[in-house]
């Protein structure tokens, strides 16, 4: 489990193809801090994933063909930057929401907009994702917890203050580029608990 307050940055090292998924091997910030090791769980661009190695600032994972379908880590080559978030430990803050990892869609950046100090982003909502966005309710973005500041049918905006567009990737997402949705977990269980079996 994540908080989604991401205190870390990573740079793709390498990509390999792997059967139908890949192994993706990222040099991660707070290794140091953190002391990673083999199995932990790591948050990359808001995806949960198992470290398979440490080696050094070097984590590998494997990445199975359910994660590709759902996230943009398909997407990702060498040297791009992406989001590192470490599990939280018991008595760890929580300041921001609970963050699975458990990527729901990946969706679009559709518009952003200087706001202040602060840019507004406009992304699409994906019609399955459409039931579990609130107006200010949690939306996690690449890993990072945020706040929906506007929503309609087709899609919802968030509001970045300058430290989340310093310290983490949605500085820098062009529009057009895809980032990776989850769902606050408490909207996911009341709309599933709605379903007809």
């Amino acid at each position: 489990m994540f908080s989604g307050l991401i205190g870390y940055r990573g740079t793709v090292l390498a990509v390999a193809p792997a059967s139908d998924g890949l192994t993706l091997t990222v040099r991660c910030e707070g290794v140091e801090e953190e002391q990673p090791r083999p199995k932990d769980s790591i948050a990359v661009d808001g995806v949960c994933l198992t470290a398979t190695k440490v080696d050094g600032d070097a984590i590998t994972f494997d990445v199975v063909p359910e994660t590709l379908a759902r996230s943009t880590l398909r997407e990702r080559a060498l040297g791009d930057r992406v989001n590192v978030e470490y599990a939280l430990r018991a008595g760890d803050r929580i300041g921001g929401h609970f963050v699975y990892g458990h990527v729901d869609a990946a969706a679009r950046v559709l518009e952003r907009v200087r706001e202040g100090q602060g840019e507004r982003l406009r992304i699409e909502t994906p019609p399955s994702f459409a039931p579990m966005i609130a107006y200010k309710g949690f939306v996690a973005v690449d890993g990072v917890s945020l706040t929906v500041a506007a929503a309609d049918d087709h899609s919802f905006e968030v509001a970045l203050i300058p430290e989340t567009l310093a310290r983490t990737t949605l500085g820098v997402r062009a529009v057009g580029e895809r980032v990776n949705l989850e769902a606050d977990p408490l909207a996911r269980y009341v709309v599933n608990s709605w379903r007809k079996e």
